[in-house]
């Protein structure tokens, strides 16, 4: 009898699968498992799909031979669909991907504009769900999450803003920098929560004896920060923090040189992430400091065939001509952890068998191990994080870890650098 699994459908729609995954699908008629992929690989946020193709490519090869299920090799088949950096969009192409395309498992990938959406869809649908590249607290509390009353269906992993507050409190605390910080916060759900005052950043910047000036949220593309920069100026901010879209940082950072205002360290979250968006700030990018999720030098290994995070970081340079981006090896990781649960699900026939088998991972991944039992909420698996600074110690921008305070597993490459 055919089934959904067994008839393969036209791949049209789906990234390149390799020669002989296609002919084990058309000629074997071996079980294959759907897995939809949401992320932004248009729009204000491209950035963190930009290695997409190139980890997914990878992951097609690993898999190509099938995941062994019960002494039976299941295809992976994978579909991938833009998000265009809107929450709407991916609300309407996961919604595609649980009804039409009647996939097995939804993975998205990157802010909460992607990740919350198709989390959603996923948990409405009863559709086993992996997300990442979100801070865990807007994922879960921006969706209505209630530790007394876990997601059935959908999980996460990252780290959390107590892990990035730490890390920047780390980079900030020193002699020659008064404790005086500028908050830049978007009306968005990431910026919501970072300036959230019981869940964000003001309480713990005050208990660390730091003041935060927030001069209260912007718009995203605003075209103006005026007000903020004056703000930041009179009430004598030398650190300038918070969590943008590179356009938005461009704007703020090109009118912060007009006016003047020149702080001594500039920490911002999601927009100075990727090489890309530093490199188009020409000189003014460098020294410019970020969170550090993933990086060539973290010691950790993929669980599908031992590549380590430098030589995966190393094969994408090679491949593209690109230097390496941080969401690399978190894509890595989503299909890892897929393949983990595939081996292990007890029933890939039944949402709830393959729900419970993410439930119970418990893999060391090229990021670190995900766990969904260790928390710090259920649905939550935390990874760990570093920070640091871009730096130009040759010919070529580098991102150079400065603190690992909260992951000391984690070797420090530099020591930050004042701006002025």
């Amino acid at each position: 009898m055919t089934t959904r699994r067994t008839f393969i459908t036209g791949t049209g729609a789906l990234v390149a699968a390799p020669a002989i995954l296609r002919a084990t699908r058309a000629y074997a008629q071996a079980p294959t498992l759907k897995v939809g992929y949401v992320s932004p690989a248009t729009g204000p946020l491209a950035g963190f799909a930009e290695a997409d193709a190139y980890v997914i490519g990878g992951i097609q090869a690993a898999l190509s031979g099938g995941v062994d299920n019960n002494g039976t090799p299941w295809a992976i088949e994978i579909l991938v669909r833009d998000s265009q950096s809107n929450p709407n969009r991916a609300a309407e192409v996961a919604s595609e991907l649980i009804l039409s395309d009647e996939v097995d498992i939804i993975l998205g990938a990157a802010t909460p504009d992607t990740t919350n959406p198709v989390a959603d869809q996923a948990e409405i649908n009863g559709t086993p769900c992996i997300t990442t590249d979100c801070p865990w607290q807007p994922y879960f509390f921006g969706r209505g999450g209630d530790p007394a009353n876990p997601f059935l269906y959908t999980y996460h992993f990252f780290w959390g803003l107590e892990d990035v507050i730490a890390n920047f409190v780390s980079l900030w605390t020193r002699p020659d920098v008064a404790p005086v910080v500028g908050g830049l916060f978007p009306n968005d759900a990431d910026g919501n929560a970072w300036g959230d005052p019981e869940l964000g950043f003001p309480r713990p910047l005050a208990e660390a004896g730091f003041t935060l000036l927030d001069p209260g949220r912007y718009t995203p593309l605003a075209d103006d920060f005026s007000a903020y920069i004056s703000a930041f100026s009179g009430g004598g901010a030398e650190i300038v923090t918070g969590v943008m879209i590179p356009p938005d940082f461009g704007t703020f950072w090109s009118q912060a040189g007009q006016q003047g205002f020149s702080p001594k360290i500039v920490t911002v979250g999601k927009a100075l992430l990727f090489p890309s968006a530093v490199e188009g700030l020409g000189e003014r990018g460098v020294g410019l400091s970020s969170e550090i999720w993933w990086s060539p030098n973290h010691p950790f290994a993929s669980s599908l065939d031992g590549t380590t995070a430098r030589r995966l970081a190393d094969g994408y340079t090679a491949a593209t001509g690109r230097p390496w981006t941080q969401p690399i090896g978190f894509r890595h990781a989503l299909f890892e952890v897929v393949a983990d649960v595939v081996r292990r699900a007890a029933d890939l026939d039944d949402p709830d068998s393959i729900a419970e088998a993410i439930r119970t991972t418990r893999l060391p991944t090229i990021v670190g191990t995900v766990d969904w039992s260790t928390g710090p909420v259920p649905n939550v698996s935390k990874t760990p994080l570093v920070a640091g600074q871009w730096q130009r110690p040759g010919d070529a921008l580098e991102l150079v870890i400065t603190t690992n305070v909260q992951a000391p597993e984690i070797p420090v490459g530099g020591e930050l650098m004042l701006l002025s």
